[in-house]
C-alpha cells in the first residue's frame, strides 16, 4: 500500500493483518479412544477414521460470554495493551444464548475501567464462518477512511456439542482473540480472496431451546468439498490476475502452507487431496506426474464422494499434507472442533509448531467454511525478518505467545466418558434456565478464567474471574 494520508490526517496504513493472538480452551477433555468404547463403536472410528485424539468441553460454569471474556482479557494483559487503544471489536460466534443482546456488548465490561466506550462492531453469525467475517470487517476498517489509528479486536468463540449419537465425537470448545492493525507480522494479502455463498440445509440450529444442531452429514461433506473446489479455483484465478501469470499456472506449489476449517482432522487431509485433484484437472505444471493421467479429465462435481478417486488423491498428496498442513492440526486433534475459532486454531498450531526460519516470507493459504453456507479462501503473507523485526508486534513475539501451549494442553483434567455424558446432560437440563446457580466446580478451570456463577430470575448472567493462589493474573500458564 502507499503511505498517502487519509482525510483525518493519519498516514494510510500499510501491511494490515494480525498483530497478536490468544487462544483459550476448557480445562477438561474426554479421550476419544475411551469414547469409542463408551459409545460401542468399532475401534479406531474416532481416532483413526476421524483423526481425533481428545475433545475439550465445558461444564455449566462456562458459556460463550465467559470464554470470550477470558480470551480477550488474557490477550490484552499478555501484550500490555490499553483498552483505550481498541477502536473496533467484532465477535464471530454461532453459540447464541440471547436473541438480542450481543456477546460484544458483554465484553464491554472489560472496558469499564478505561471508560472507553467508543468501540465499533457487534456480533457476526453464520455457523463456523462468523470469525472470518469479523476478521474481514476488521481488516477493512483499518484500511478505510474511518480508521482512527486504534487497533481492531476480532473474537471467535463457540461451544460445539451434539446430541447423543455418531456426531457427538466431533464437538469441542474454545475461543481465539486476534489483534488487527498495520505493520503486522501476518499480512492479509490485498485482493487475494474468493468467496462462495449458497443456500443449504447441511447444518443448522432451528430449535432455539437447545444447544444441539440439526445435521445432514452427507450434505455437509458435499457442501464443504464443493465450496472448497469453488473457492480454490476462484482464488487461483485471482492470483493469476494479480501476479500477471498464465492461466492455470498458479496452484499448490505456490502455497507454502494450507490451512482449513477443521470439523475433524481426516476431512482436512481429504481437502489437501482435493486441491491436488483440482490442480490435475486444471493441468497445473508440476502436478501431472503425481496422479494417474485419467484423473485430469474427471468432472469435479460428479467426483465428490467418489471413494476411489479420494483414496488415490489422498495417497498421492500425503507428502504435501505432511509438510504444508499437518503441523496446523495440533489443537484440532486435542481440543476438537471449536467452530468459529477452528481455522484460527490451525493458524495458532502452525505458528507454534513451525520454526521461525520456515515462516518468514511464506504464504499461508486459509480456507474458511460455515454451513448454510458461506466459504472463503484467502491468504496471509508472513513478513520477512528484515521488514518486521523493528516493529512493536513481531513474528517472534507472536510465536512466543504460544510457548506454553503444550503444557496447557497436558495440564487439563481428563474426564471419563461417563462423567462427560453426565455433564452434557446437565447442560441440556439447565439450558436457558432462569434463577439458576451453577453447579460446576471452579477447581476445574484454569486460573485467569472467567466463569458463570448465576443466572437470575430475569435471565441476567453474573461472572467472576478465577485468580491463582496469589491473586495474580496469569497468561499462558505463567505469571
Amino acid at each position: 500500500m502507499s503511505n498517502t494520508s487519509l482525510s483525518n490526517g493519519l498516514a494510510r496504513p500499510a501491511d494490515v493483518g494480525i498483530l497478536a493472538m490468544e487462544v483459550y480452551f476448557p480445562n477438561m477433555f474426554v479421550d476419544q479412544d475411551e469414547l469409542e468404547d463408551f459409545d460401542g463403536c468399532s475401534k479406531g472410528k474416532y481416532t483413526i477414521g476421524l483423526g481425533q485424539k481428545e475433545m475439550g468441553f465445558c461444564d455449566d460454569n462456562e458459556d460463550i460470554h465467559s470464554l470470550c471474556l477470558t480470551v480477550v482479557s488474557n490477550l490484552m494483559e499478555k501484550n500490555e495493551i490499553s483498552y483505550n487503544d481498541i477502536g473496533r471489536m467484532e465477535v464471530g460466534t454461532e453459540t447464541v444464548i440471547d436473541k438480542s443482546k450481543s456477546v460484544k456488548s458483554v465484553l464491554m465490561k472489560l472496558f469499564e475501567e478505561s471508560k472507553n466506550f467508543n468501540v465499533e462492531g457487534v456480533d457476526t453469525t453464520n455457523a463456523c464462518y462468523g470469525g472470518t467475517s469479523a476478521l474481514f470487517n476488521s481488516i477493512a476498517w483499518v484500511e478505510s477512511s474511518n480508521w482512527d489509528g486504534r487497533y481492531a479486536l476480532v473474537v471467535c468463540g463457540d461451544i460445539a456439542i451434539y446430541a447423543k449419537g455418531n456426531a457427538r465425537c466431533t464437538g469441542g470448545a474454545g475461543a481465539i482473540a486476534m489483534l488487527v492493525g498495520p505493520n503486522a507480522p501476518l499480512v492479509m494479502e490485498p485482493g487475494l480472496r474468493y468467496t462462495h455463498v449458497r443456500h443449504s440445509y447441511d447444518f443448522y440450529k432451528p430449535d432455539l431451546s437447545s444447544e444441539y444442531p440439526v445435521v445432514d452429514g452427507k450434505l455437509t461433506l458435499a457442501s464443504y468439498i464443493g465450496s472448497l473446489d469453488e473457492c480454490y479455483q476462484g482464488y487461483c484465478r485471482k492470483a493469476e490476475q494479480i501476479f500477471d501469470l498464465k492461466e492455470n499456472s498458479f496452484g499448490m506449489k505456490d502455497l507454502d502452507y494450507m490451512l482449513f476449517h477443521c470439523p475433524y482432522c481426516k476431512l482436512v487431509q481429504k481437502s489437501v487431496a482435493r486441491l491436488l485433484l483440482n490442480d490435475s484437472v486444471r493441468h497445473v505444471p508440476e502436478v501431472s506426474n503425481l496422479l494417474p493421467t485419467e484423473l485430469s479429465s474427471v468432472k469435479l462435481k460428479e467426483s465428490i464422494g467418489d471413494r476411489s478417486i479420494e483414496k488415490q488423491c489422498t495417497a498421492a498428496s500425503e507428502g504435501i499434507f505432511d509438510v504444508k498442513t499437518s503441523p496446523s492440526l495440533m489443537l484440532a486433534r486435542r481440543v476438537g472442533n471449536m467452530y468459529t475459532p477452528s481455522l484460527y486454531g490451525c493458524l495458532v498450531s502452525l505458528l507454534h509448531k513451525t520454526p521461525l526460519t520456515d515462516l518468514y516470507g511464506k504464504r499461508i493459504c486459509m480456507f474458511s467454511y460455515g454451513s448454510g453456507l458461506v466459504a472463503s479462501m484467502f491468504s496471509f503473507r508472513v513478513a520477512s525478518s528484515s521488514d518486521n523485526n523493528q516493529q512493536m508486534f513481531t513474528l517472534p513475539r507472536l510465536k512466543h505467545g504460544f510457548v506454553n501451549l503444550n503444557k496447557r494442553l497436558d495440564a487439563r483434567k481428563r474426564v471419563s466418558p461417563d462423567e462427560f455424558a453426565a455433564i452434557l446432560e446437565k447442560r441440556e437440563q439447565v439450558y436457558n434456565k432462569a434463577n439458576y446457580t451453577v453447579e460446576g466446580s471452579h477447581d476445574s478451570v484454569h486460573p485467569n478464567t472467567y466463569v458463570l456463577t448465576q443466572v437470575d430470575e430475569m435471565y441476567r448472567r453474573k461472572y467472576k474471574r478465577i485468580q491463582d493462589k496469589d491473586g495474580k493474573p496469569m497468561t499462558n500458564g505463567t505469571k
